[in-house]
């Protein structure tokens, strides 16, 4: 449960109505504020804060919606949110008008998590006591520009805003008045790599992030400039996340005044960020939402590309990706790996913008989805915009691109997906020391690799095993170690060309002639009848792919 009496029922129904909740029975006052968050739990009789917004997790019968709208009327609260579909029963209606509380559905597709996630952020929003939804602290909205220059004319010295990532939001004037690695920190908006990895060792991060007071970092003799100022840094925080920090560079001494001033600053901060996140997850969550059903086809795709402003264009789905080993090998943790993947949808939502500014984007998944408005020369213009974003991105992010074909309706735009699903898949599983290996493609350039990956699907949901002369001489090299399918294999992809085969496998032509002799009366195949050729073929590549253990 958390106490944060903030926003009215009407403030959250705006900003994720179109995207998580539906009303199912309105309350007597869309106004009404909600005051707290809690999650129903049957086994434990929860504290109600005033005007308090339930979420009926797991709540499906009539009768306990029944008994738990009654009890929240009775605790005044302000809505209950149950998974749709909402039981209709006339009782559960009743319960709601009678009760007074706002009956609200869930959206198919929506987690629990996400809508508490979503909830919280836009409720932090009103911790500010003012009326001016336009404004906190005296100061514009979300303007972190602002927030850093009143903070650098409280403490004297100039001010930057970072994020967890020491990337930097906002900074001050005067500037000029700090170190090289100032001045080098805001020209590239973020802390330069040296300078952070000597602050982590220093231990300078962990402290900032324990306390609640400001921290003072003393000069750091780093390359030729360094730290020639200390810093005084304090964390942003909103209860028990850390949002963010200030830095300031100043030599003056850290008494109780600027202190307080930081303090009082860092509070300050926190709504602006909050302000910012609440309107961006918002955003980016609707965007997610209305991108997922177009790609999705049905009833309501058409509607969900009309409010994209994709409605009556023809459109060619794009698809980016990292894949998964690089992804592990360039990030450190979930966290960070979910922030690099945001990095990679927003780059790519940018770059499609800069393409065409009708275009939309949204991360799926782990996958980075766009649509693209189609003129005559669609999936070639298509490939060529995914193939300079593959390249933009270089080797810190491994991508991988998938372009599908120009769907002409919304009819049209999930097929066009599923093109892309099969194409990235290929893309995905491709051996990434193949330097020369494809990073973009489309469906006729993977078509043949797409069919063998699914009919290994079907081989394995079917549970079918090798079998015929391809087990035969599984198993004669498994006793003898002969090495004969390997011969067979290499046979098979030089085109019967024995002395690219035996090149191949680093032995003689005349030894290869004999191994494959070996092949034929081992495995009981005749290697002239082309069906018995194309039948282990097939079987090497569905049933047993080549991965170094000999088949």
């Amino acid at each position: 449960m958390s106490r944060r009496p903030r926003a009215s029922l009407g403030r959250v129904l705006d900003d994720l109505g179109a995207t998580l909740l539906d009303v199912v029975r309105e309350g007597p006052d869309a106004e009404r504020e909600v005051g707290g968050l809690v999650i129903h739990d049957p086994l434990d009789e929860a504290a109600y804060p005033p005007h308090a917004l339930v979420l009926g997790v797991g709540l499906a019968a009539p009768d306990d919606v029944v008994a738990l709208l009654r009890r929240m009327g009775e605790h005044g609260a302000t809505g209950l949110v149950v998974r749709e579909p909402v039981p209709a029963a006339a009782a559960v209606l009743h319960a709601a008008d009678a009760s007074g509380v706002a009956l609200l559905s869930l959206s198919r597709g929506a987690t629990w998590a996400q809508l508490a996630a979503l909830l919280r952020t836009v409720l932090a929003v009103g911790d500010v006591g003012v009326d001016d939804a336009e404004s906190l602290g005296g100061l514009p909205s979300g303007d972190l520009f602002a927030v850093a220059n009143a903070v650098a004319a409280l403490l004297d010295a100039p001010v930057t805003i970072e994020d967890r990532s020491s990337r930097v939001l906002a900074f001050s004037v005067r500037q000029d008045e700090a170190d090289d690695s100032r001045v080098e920190t805001v020209l590239g908006r973020r802390v330069p790599e040296r300078y952070a990895r000597m602050l982590t060792e220093r231990g300078v991060f962990r402290d900032l992030y324990r306390s609640p007071d400001p921290v003072r970092v003393d000069p750091l003799p780093i390359g030729y400039a360094g730290l020639t100022m200390p810093r005084v840094a304090i964390a942003v925080r909103a209860g028990d996340e850390v949002l963010g920090s200030i830095w300031a560079a100043m030599d003056a001494p850290l008494d109780d005044r600027r202190i307080a001033s930081l303090r009082d600053a860092a509070k300050l901060t926190a709504l602006h960020l909050l302000r910012v996140r609440a309107g961006s997850d918002v955003r980016r969550r609707l965007r997610t939402d209305l991108l997922s059903t177009a790609l999705e086809g049905g009833p309501g795709a058409r509607g969900a590309l009309e409010r994209l402003g994709l409605g009556s264009q023809a459109v060619v789905v794009l698809a980016v990706t990292a894949r998964p080993d690089d992804a592990e090998r360039s990030v450190a943790g979930d966290v960070v790996e979910a922030n690099e993947r945001e990095r990679l949808s927003d780059a790519f939502a940018l770059h499609l913008q800069s393409a065409h500014p009708a275009s939309a984007a949204a991360l799926i998944g782990d996958v980075a989805y766009g649509l693209l408005p189609s003129g005559p020369d669609g999936e070639e213009r298509a490939e060529r915009i995914a193939r300079a974003f593959v390249e933009k991105v270089g080797r810190r992010t491994a991508a991988v691109a998938a372009v599908g074909p120009v769907a002409p309706s919304a009819g049209g735009v999930a097929r066009s997906r599923e093109v892309v699903d099969r194409v990235l898949r290929v893309l995905r599983v491709a051996d990434p020391r193949d330097t020369d290996g494809p990073r973009v493609a489309r469906f006729a350039d993977v078509q043949a690799a797409s069919l063998v990956l699914e009919l290994r699907d079907v081989v394995a949901a079917r549970g079918d095993t090798i079998a015929g002369p391809l087990a035969r001489l599984v198993d004669y090299d498994a006793e003898h170690g002969a090495g004969l399918v390997s011969t067979l294999r290499a046979w098979l992809d030089a085109f019967g060309d024995v002395t690219a085969a035996a090149a191949a496998e680093f032995v003689h032509p005349n030894t290869f002639r004999y191994r494959l002799r070996r092949v034929a009366q081992v495995g009981g195949i005749d290697l002239d009848d082309p069906e018995a050729r194309f039948g282990v073929m097939l079987q090497l590549r569905v049933l047993a792919p080549g991965d170094g253990s000999g088949c």
